[in-house]
């Protein structure tokens, strides 16, 4: 049996509202799954080594559940214009890159470093709708400890110059080819990924739903992120009353589905997420900067919906959960303030426990340091910030959401193992 005992300030986002704090408390994890958080050592790990982290905070680590991999090279740019325009101008060139695995191979390792070095275990990605890129990019992510789903996306309509799959059969064919070549995979596991609506012909919309429904496999895509993108969608399925029918008609609107933005979703689009399970994820710092909206989070939370975050890069100009937490509650504050006041808003701990709790009970965690659980933590020093008073936990990690000293963090565990430990 492999034993890990972790000492420290143990902050756990079980409750959105109220995280559980031990100080000076022990998380124990046996073979990697965690046993407990224990105020002192129990008599049964008497005299078993103990990673001492002092006064640090032992938090969970992160789950973004929207990112672009192939974006990542492309972050912080194009941010004057809208959606459409962008991933035409920005997206689009920058992905047809990956068509080469040499370039694939270096972009990604870089990425699955900065993802642990910046305490994120969990992912739900797309890559490109290059296979053999597709792959690198899982085996550079299960090399590095990231756990979770990556897809290859499927586009055969729609696209740019360099970037289509010529023919619906191709994107078949290469589906298939890239599914197959899954198996030996141990932490990251395929998600289907029609890239949105407006990419997929009916004809492939169909087969990635039989496929779903033969194989047993999650799917991810765009949902109601922008206005132009919902009439689109509108025009090409004049029979769909709502942008999700394009996905149920298909057999793509099921439990295990996860659809990012949910910016212009209405009440019976949201009710529609709730009743089959799907997930929305809140990307709002890509839908700030791309002018898409302020999506209605705190109302999603209300009705029962399923809601986790996403950096979505590069949309989003940020790969670290700690700044898109930050950016999630912001946006809050500001739908508060277009609502007229009439709604409230995320507080730190519900925005913590959205990265955390939130994206990890999509890969079926309870929430937080729950016994049973895989272990996935990070360590977060602070000490090196200047001190107003002697402050709480969780006015530290109120603290360290907006600002974090240099290498702050300086240990991550992922599905129980160390992947990480700063130098």
């Amino acid at each position: 049996m492999t034993l890990t005992i972790l000492k420290g300030t143990i902050v756990s986002a079980a409750d959105p509202r109220r995280p559980e704090v031990t100080e000076g408390g022990y998380l124990a994890a046996e073979d990697g799954v965690i046993t407990g958080v224990f105020p002192a050592l129990p008599e049964q790990y008497a005299g078993a080594p103990v990673e001492d982290f002092g006064q640090d905070l032992i938090l969970q680590s992160f789950a973004d559940l929207h990112l672009h991999a192939p974006q990542y090279p492309m972050l912080g740019t194009g941010m004057d214009l809208p959606l459409l325009d962008w991933l035409n101008a920005y997206a689009f060139p920058t992905e047809a890159r990956f068509a080469d695995p040499g370039y694939a191979r270096e972009v990604y390792r870089r990425l699955a470093r900065e993802l642990i070095e910046n305490g994120t275990t969990r992912v739900c990605m797309f890559s490109s709708l290059h296979t053999d890129a597709t792959l690198i990019l899982m085996e550079e992510l299960e090399r590095a400890g990231v756990t979770g789903y990556v897809g290859k996306v499927n586009m055969d309509r729609n696209g740019a110059p360099g970037l289509l799959e010529e023919t619906t059969e191709e994107s078949k064919r290469e589906t298939l080819r890239w599914l197959d070549a899954c198996g030996d995979f141990r932490y990251i596991r395929p998600i289907l990924t029609p890239r949105f609506t407006p990419s997929c012909t009916d004809e492939l919309m169909e087969f990635l739903g039989k496929l779903a429904l033969q194989r047993d496999l999650p799917v991810q895509s765009h949902l109601s992120e922008n206005q132009a993108e919902v009439e689109w969608v509108r025009r090409l399925h004049p029979d769909c009353a709502q942008y999700w029918e394009s996905y149920a008609k298909f057999g793509l609107w099921k439990p295990g589905t996860v659809m990012a933005h949910c910016v212009w979703s209405d009440a019976r689009e949201r009710q529609a997420m709730h009743d089959a399970g799907v997930t929305a994820v809140y990307c709002a710092d890509s839908n700030q900067n791309l002018c898409s909206g302020v999506a209605p989070v705190v109302q999603m939370l209300r009705e029962g919906v399923r809601v986790a975050l996403g950096s979505d890069i590069a949309g989003g100009g940020h790969l670290s959960m700690f700044d898109v937490v930050a950016a999630s509650i912001r946006s809050s504050k500001a739908r508060r303030i277009l609502d007229g006041w009439e709604t409230e808003f995320l507080t730190v701990p519900e925005g913590w426990y959205l990265g955390t709790s939130a994206g990890a009970a999509y890969f079926g965690a309870a929430p937080g340091f729950a016994p049973g659980n895989p272990l996935h933590a990070l360590v977060l020093s602070d000490g090196a910030l200047p001190q107003p008073h002697p402050l709480t936990p969780l006015e530290r990690l109120e603290r360290c959401v907006y600002r974090r000293q240099e290498r702050a963090v300086r240990a991550v565990w992922s599905a129980g193992r160390k992947v990480y430990a700063a130098p």
